[in-house]
C-alpha cells in the first residue's frame, strides 16, 4: 500500500543522509522524496512516499524516531491530508498535432503551457501523483514524450493539525 510519511528534521548537514541510510540498510524502497527548509530555518520537512503494510510502516516510524535529527514523524496516509506534486514534461509535437496537445492542456485546469517551439511543447502540471499519471496517460497518444521531471510528493495535514509545534 502506498504510504506518505512526513517528518521534521534538524536542518543540518547529513540529516537527510542519515534518514536515507536507515531506509537503505533495512531494504525499504523510497518511491518519492522531497526535502526543504520550513518557515523555521533550523527545521526541514522531509516527505517521502513508500510502500508497506501497517507493520512495516510502524517499524519505519519507530526506527526513524531514533535518528538524532528527527524532530517529529507521522504517517499522513491515514489522516486527512493534502498532497501535491509538480510535473514538467516536454513533448515532441508532429505537424498538425499541436491543437490536440493545446486542447489537452486546456481540459486540465492545473496544466499550463510552459514553453513552446516549432516542434515541442513543455507543460507544467500540479496535482496528486494519480492526477499526474492520468494526465500523462492522456497526453501520450497525442505527442511523443521527450523528457520529464517530477518533484516528488509534498504533503501536509488538512485543517488545524500540524506536525510538531504550531507556528508562532
Amino acid at each position: 500500500m502506498r504510504r506518505i510519511i512526513s517528518m521534521l528534521l534538524q536542518n543540518e548537514a547529513g540529516a537527510l543522509a542519515r534518514v536515507a541510510s536507515l531506509f537503505a540498510a533495512r531494504g525499504y524502497n523510497i518511491d518519492s522524496l522531497t526535502v526543504a527548509p520550513t518557515h523555521d530555518a533550523d527545521v526541514s520537512r522531509l516527505t517521502l512516499v513508500t510502500s508497506g503494510d501497517d507493520v512495516v510502516i510502524d517499524q519505519i516510524i519507530k526506527q526513524s524516531r531514533k535518528v538524532i535529527d528527527v524532530i517529529e514523524i507521522a504517517d499522513l496516509t491515514s489522516r486527512e491530508h493534502l498532497e501535491c506534486e509538480l510535473l514538467i514534461v516536454k513533448v515532441g509535437v508532429a505537424a498538425g498535432r499541436a491543437p490536440l496537445v493545446a486542447a489537452c492542456v486546456r481540459r486540465h485546469p492545473r496544466a499550463v503551457l510552459f514553453d513552446e517551439s516549432e516542434s515541442t511543447r513543455t507543460i507544467q502540471f500540479t496535482g496528486s501523483g494519480a492526477e499526474l499519471n492520468a494526465f500523462l496517460a492522456e497526453l501520450k497518444p497525442l505527442a511523443r514524450i521527450l523528457e520529464l521531471a517530477r518533484s516528488g510528493t509534498a504533503a501536509l495535514d488538512r485543517g488545524e493539525l500540524v506536525l510538531g509545534p504550531a507556528a508562532a
